[in-house]
């Protein structure tokens, strides 16, 4: 499952791309196998990156797979890349765990190549107020979310960046409802109700039926899990010092330069 739309990466043969806080590798191993591009799978938790790795392997061995497969474990305030090293960088579901963000933003606009793409994926407004409402060991296990962003407050936060918004969407409308029935039993994660409903979400990813990629289309814009948000990084900011907030008074240059 992934939340990502790849069709708005615009992604090229040969080009590189940074999953950053890539988890068990879903966006890495994915784009790896889709396209002939070098992926970098990087996160903060060994665990994670050797999960992802051992994920990896049947996928590697194929020759079926288009793609390159790096993992690494690192910060993302202080990312071990030169400046202007990616033409994609991913980061989902990553930005609400972390208390500077705006240090992680910082970091992937320095790593960014001018004109490559941005594609940042946090829990959308509404179904994460309803989890927070529910249950407050939701957020507040080790590691949890620590904030729940507005779309309009990421886009900004970004923007401040110099990079450019060009699209959006929201995804995974089906699975609100289960974190809602998670959050309500929290500590019960035995309960009738939340084992059938995970076991629907499964075979609803692994069958696809056309009802229920009907529904979740219908669903998405009201209640939508997470929320993807697609930038540019204007080839004007070549000009400007690495990770540091544009001024406001030249954003608009920016935008009419790109």
């Amino acid at each position: 499952m992934i939340t990502v739309k790849p069709e708005l990466l615009s992604l090229k043969p040969g080009q590189k791309v940074l999953d950053l806080g890539c988890g068990e590798g879903r966006h890495t191993i994915h784009l790896s196998i889709t396209d002939p591009v070098d992926v970098y799978g990087f996160d903060l938790s060994l665990k994670d990156v050797r999960a992802a790795s051992e994920k990896a392997q049947p996928f590697m061995a194929s020759p079926e797979t288009c793609g390159r497969l790096l993992f690494g474990v690192g910060d993302g305030l202080q990312l071990p890349f030169a400046d202007d090293s990616f033409d994609v960088v991913i980061c989902s579901e990553v930005l609400e765990h972390i208390p500077d963000f705006q240090g992680v933003l910082a970091e992937i606009e320095r790593v960014l190549k001018p004109g490559g793409i941005f594609a940042a994926t946090v829990p959308a407004f509404f179904p994460e107020w309803v989890c927070w409402k529910l249950s407050d060991a939701y957020h507040q296990v080790e590691g949890g979310h620590i904030r729940i962003f507005r779309e309009s407050q990421l886009r900004r936060s970004i923007e401040r960046f110099g990079l450019r918004y060009f699209s959006g969407h929201k995804a995974h409308a089906l699975h609100a409802p289960f974190w809602w029935l998670k959050c309500l039993l929290w500590g019960r994660e035995d309960a009738v109700i939340v084992r059938a409903y995970h076991r629907l979400l499964v075979w609803d990813m692994m069958q696809k039926p056309l009802l229920t990629r009907w529904l979740e289309r219908l669903l998405n814009p009201l209640l939508g899990k997470s929320i993807a948000l697609y930038f540019v990084k204007p080839a004007a900011c070549a000009g400007l010092p690495a990770g540091r907030p544009v001024p406001a008074s030249d954003r608009s240059a920016l935008e009419v330069a790109a």
